[in-house]
């Protein structure tokens, strides 16, 4: 087994492919089986929800347009008990369709025809990447917001809030150092990992998703701010 493909546990990386079209489905697996990945796979949402609640598989690879229930709702009821990185599959352009599956919790997405090996290596990178990339310190307060870095928690006037791997890890980055702005390609670098691929808009859809957790306008947020033509940075709430 590759180093890639080890989870922090030591253990195999459990994959769960989640696709319809059988040629696809199994060049997917085959890819993956070869690094090292303990791959399962299904061509059903409905099955998929079961097969993903009994084995809690680390990374779902999850295409949009399945019979039994679609990738988008696969995936919103995915999130209320994992928090496996998910990577969305669309034979769709539209930029609504990314973006929908984007904001119920997908941590990126590939437009069909893609590279097999580039989907491998971005699953790869992503179960390498540090959760903390900035060391872990006291809890940090923002207002009625605290963000506690070792516990990857977040509460909000005392209510714990629930957020993905990769929405944490981007208010983890930006709480680190809130004065600091943040571009979007910076924080592709700091939370994806430099030289990653990736389009722009995936860092508004998850800040936009984190807002929508935290209550913040996006008129008016409190918490994750907006500084036009440069970025993000953090707010005193």
């Amino acid at each position: 087994m590759t180093d890639a493909a080890a989870p922090r546990s030591g253990a195999r990386v459990r994959a769960l492919v989640v696709e319809d079209e059988a040629p696809i489905r199994r060049v997917i697996v085959a890819y993956l089986t070869k690094e090292g990945f303990d791959v399962s796979e299904v061509d059903n949402g409905l099955i998929a929800i079961d097969i993903i609640e009994r084995d809690l598989p680390d990374v779902v690879v999850l295409d949009l347009m399945l019979p039994g229930i679609d990738g988008i709702e696969v995936c919103r009821q995915l999130r209320t008990f994992s928090d496996a990185y998910v990577v969305m599959l669309t034979a769709r352009a539209e930029e609504v369709d990314t973006l929908i599956g984007l904001s119920v919790g997908a941590d990126d997405y590939m437009t069909k025809p893609f590279s097999n090996r580039e989907l491998v290596a971005r699953i790869q990178a992503m179960m390498r990447r540090p959760r903390v990339s900035i060391p872990a310190g006291s809890t940090r307060e923002f207002g009625d917001l605290r963000i506690d870095p070792d516990s990857r928690e977040v509460t909000l006037d005392g209510v714990c809030l629930e957020f993905t791997r990769t929405e944490f890890d981007i208010l983890d980055v930006l709480s680190a150092q809130p004065r600091h702005v943040y571009s979007r390609e910076r924080l592709i670098d700091e939370v994806w990992g430099s030289g990653w691929i990736a389009d722009a808009r995936l860092v508004d859809v998850h800040v936009s998703h984190i807002r929508a957790k935290l209550g913040d306008a996006s008129s008016d947020p409190k918490y994750v701010l907006t500084v036009r033509g440069v970025g993000f940075r953090m707010g005193t709430g």
